[in-house]
């Protein structure tokens, strides 16, 4: 689970007043409502937390009745939001390495955002998950940061750009309309990813740069902010289950590889923070299993597939284990679990055979 100290900049909330109010609500009132002062918006650079980002547009949304808030929000970004980062992006060569720099530099954004991509054959996918508490629905976040990564590539590569997709892994709203309008297409729901699929011709064409001479400085500014950052095992690592888990297969030692030391080195560093890969493992399943269930149409065929189980049978096997009830009880009672999910059945976890991953 993110912790409390997963931070973004204010500027994630750029125009946040402006739309709270044409749609009749009182955005001092909502901000004050989940512990963020009116004034954080003042400098974008200020750091707020994530969870509190996340629970001011869910209550703005249900508040305004509007489904697609996060995504009207997105409708005013632009590269310029990102701030020193959007000098650097600007002057790469190609969207294909904004993106990868992008990706270098997002927990200087948004410390909660998990951002991947894939190159597959003729197409490059974006991926984007949050890692925060699953009891509290994160629609409206994923919608903003799958828009704004919209309005990033339009801006990069020409405002007639279109994807080849858009995928949410929640229920479509009752009205799609303002999401194809706003895409160019029109978005699947109920998928089993958040993100954009791009064509990979379109990324790798040659972009026109600023040529403004500050991308150096820029890019010196953003590494020492990222080496003072400073890098955590245990939330690397949780950023890398939550991406490998839909995949199907996620082990120690595929994590292992990808931060550049072999599994015993992993067990070390995750031991020195209190957690244990298999623990890490059960705490990110567990909280993408009820944020799916909550938020998606999702069978139990396709829930055990994106959360790497063997098969249906096995992943409610887990859940009744995990949560003390059916998913079909979970869903019709929507008890609220703590963000200490883990903790609520202290019972052994299924055996190795039914899982598809490994410790």
């Amino acid at each position: 689970m993110a912790t409390a100290t997963s931070v973004v900049r204010s500027a994630s909330l750029h125009g946040y007043a402006d739309l709270a109010r044409q749609l009749g609500l009182d955005p001092n009132a909502l901000m004050r409502s989940v512990g963020l002062s009116p004034r954080c918006t003042d400098d974008p650079e200020t750091p707020i937390s994530a969870t509190a980002v996340r629970d001011l547009l869910e209550a703005s949304a249900r508040a305004a009745e509007v489904e697609d808030f996060g995504l009207q929000l997105a409708r005013g970004r632009r590269l310029a939001n990102l701030g020193p980062i959007s000098i650097v992006l600007r002057e790469e060569p190609t969207a294909r390495l904004a993106l990868d720099t992008l990706s270098r530099y997002l927990r200087l954004l948004n410390a909660s955002l998990l951002t991947r991509i894939e190159d597959a054959q003729d197409v490059v996918i974006i991926r984007e998950e949050f890692l925060l508490d699953a009891t509290v629905p994160v629609r409206q976040s994923i919608e903003l940061a799958v828009g704004v990564m919209f309005r990033i590539l339009q801006e990069l590569l020409g405002p007639q750009w279109r994807p080849r997709g858009v995928c949410f892994s929640h229920r479509a709203p009752g009205d799609s309309q303002s999401h194809r309008r706003f895409f160019g297409v029109q978005p699947e729901f109920n998928g089993s990813f958040n993100g954009i699929v791009c064509a990979a011709r379109d990324l790798q064409a040659r972009s026109p740069t600023a040529d403004s001479g500050m991308a150096p400085y820029a890019r010196r500014f953003l590494d020492q902010t990222l080496s003072r950052a400073g890098n955590n095992t245990s939330t690397a690592a949780r950023q890398l289950v939550a991406a490998l888990l839909p995949g199907g297969r996620c082990t120690a030692e595929q994590v292992a590889q990808h931060l550049s030391m072999d599994r015993r080195t992993l067990h070390r560093h995750l031991q020195s923070d209190g957690e244990t890969f298999s623990s890490l493992m059960q705490d990110v399943r567990s909280e993408f299993a009820l944020r799916q269930i909550a938020d998606s149409d999702h069978g139990m065929a396709e829930l055990a597939e994106l959360l790497g189980f063997s098969g249906a049978s096995a992943f409610a096997f887990w859940f009744r284990r995990r949560f003390g009830c059916t998913v079909s009880s979970w869903r019709n009672k929507r008890p609220e679990f703590p963000s200490g999910a883990s903790h609520v059945v202290g019972l052994e976890p299924l055996p190795a055979s039914d899982l598809i991953f490994e410790t």
